[in-house]
């Protein structure tokens, strides 16, 4: 059966990896002093931040009923970590595109734009952190199925 659970684990992959992706060209196009590196990052930045609005609302719809005991504070840590991320990539991705559009260096929002991102890449990091753990050590989400035992064939 499709659920929610199942399309959140479908989708937040891959603004983890557009994050994660953006931080490191941005750094590649520091180091190198390229302005290729920098455009790429506004790109990047930019499918990472629609993608983690996406995983943040199939997140939650996914979290619903999990209240309660261990698991429920492992879920609040999850979602409030998730959304320190959304925000922090909105507002990287925000920043970013501010310097594309207007077209000038302007040194601190290039320093704004870094930090922002440095903040999600970290938010990313730690947001999956805690959702490893909500699937790993509570089985949040994990359906048990058990095979029929009985219908297995012996081929001999």
């Amino acid at each position: 059966m499709f659920t929610a659970t199942h399309l959140h684990a479908m989708i937040v992959h891959f603004p983890v990896a557009l994050v994660l992706v953006a931080f490191f060209t941005e750094v590649l196009g520091l180091i190198l002093k390229k302005k290729f590196y920098q455009q790429a990052t506004f790109y990047i930045l930019f499918l990472a931040a629609l993608g983690a609005i996406v995983a943040y609302l199939t997140g939650d719809a996914a979290g619903d009923g999990m209240d309660g005991g261990s698991l429920g504070l492992a879920m609040e840590a999850h979602a409030e970590a998730a959304s320190f991320t959304l925000w922090f990539t909105i507002a990287a991705a925000g920043a970013k595109s501010a310097l594309y559009i207007l077209k000038k260096e302007i040194l601190w929002l290039k320093i704004l734009a870094f930090v922002l991102l440095l903040a999600a890449a970290g938010g990313v990091v730690r947001t999956g952190y805690l959702g490893g753990q909500l699937v790993f050590k509570h089985a949040a989400g994990v359906e048990l199925g058990f095979s029929n035992f009985g219908t297995l064939q012996n081929n001999d």
